[in-house]
């Protein structure tokens, strides 16, 4: 597991909106936090130190955050704050720019500049979430000159670099209880590569990111397509190296460097493998044939199917649906044969 999970009903109703002042303030520069709903505060947050970043994945009732002047001459860390909201809105005054952000959007503030962050609408009690990340300049390619041009814009992530960093945002606090503490410098390090590409991209500044950061991009774009692509039976290397505008020896090279030496075509099996056995046992899907669910995730000769889905869980699918089916509380899920 990576990280601590922390609610804010651990602690008595009176107490709550202080504990939450103080969780905030170990993962921001210092500032000011006030909430319409302080009397009767909820919210959470995941702390996840990630070697070169802090992450934080949280849930809170409208609050406002505001970092004046005072509060910079009197602690700057350097650092740039990033959000991605995912539920909610938010306005923020920063930068000399006033800007609106909905789900979907992500931004950047500057810990040397005073910024007022607030909910969009405080009189209503639905719950602001997002997942922020917090990381020294020190460790951005961009020179801090340059990102004055995106502080405080909103950021699209819903499509190219946006998307992945979003995706694997999201996806670092889904995964937090199954990942291990072993991983997170090496996940914050992919986590860093993203940002700076995408602020690179938005920039025009990509010449100044260096061929490793380069490289972590391509390889979580290629994950990417493949995840969004396994139900093509067509997908194969030929094909996601054509998508990605380079040679299928590269694609194999950089993969393997990644991957820890899983090929590409031993990664698109084992996820079309793992998405049928979900679906399998499924009890919604129970009526649909065996057939039609190796199908749609692009394996349509049942054969070759079967002799996988044996080889990787030792039971056929038909066999494996029938355990799972019968008594799923009480039947472990089968390990992938090694």
């Amino acid at each position: 597991m990576i990280g601590t999970l922390i609610h804010t009903h651990d602690v008595p109703m009176a107490d709550r909106f202080a504990y939450w002042c103080e969780l905030v303030g170990r993962t921001r520069s210092p500032h000011d936090v006030s909430s319409v709903h302080a009397t009767d505060f909820q919210a959470e947050l995941r702390q996840m130190d990630m070697g070169p970043l802090n992450v934080w994945p949280t849930s809170f009732r409208p609050s406002r955050f505001r970092r004046s002047s005072r509060h910079v001459r009197r602690s700057d860390p350097e650092t740039y704050h990033l959000t991605l909201l995912l539920e909610g809105g938010l306005g923020l005054d920063h930068a000399d720019r006033n800007t609106v952000h909905g789900p979907g959007d992500l931004h950047v503030v500057d810990s040397s500049r005073p910024y007022d962050l607030r909910s969009a609408d405080d009189g209503r009690s639905q719950a602001v979430s997002g997942v922020g990340a917090d990381f020294p300049k020190a460790l951005l390619p961009v020179p801090p000159h340059r990102m004055r041009a995106l502080l405080g814009r909103p950021l699209s992530c819903r499509e190219g670099t946006g998307a992945l960093l979003s995706d694997f945002l999201v996806g670092l606090g889904r995964r937090a209880e199954t990942l291990r503490p072993s991983d997170a410098s090496r996940l914050g390090a992919v986590v860093l590569d993203l940002v700076s590409a995408l602020f690179a991209q938005e920039l025009e500044t990509e010449d100044a990111l260096s061929p490793e950061t380069r490289q972590h991009a391509l390889v979580e774009g290629i994950r990417a397509f493949i995840r969004q692509n396994l139900h093509d039976p067509e997908l194969a290397p030929p094909m996601i190296a054509a998508a990605h505008h380079i040679s299928l020896s590269y694609l194999h090279r950089i993969f393997q460097q990644h991957r820890h030496s899983e090929t590409v075509a031993a990664c698109i099996r084992r996820q079309r493998l793992e998405g049928a056995r979900r679906d399998l046992a499924r009890p919604a899907l129970h009526g649909t044939p065996i057939h039609a669910v190796a199908v749609r995730w692009g394996l349509p000769r049942a054969s070759d199917f079967t002799r996988a889905f044996r080889a990787a869980y030792g039971l056929s699918p038909r066999e494996y649906r029938l355990q799972a089916l019968s008594a799923p509380a009480e039947k472990p899920e089968p390990a992938p044969a090694r």
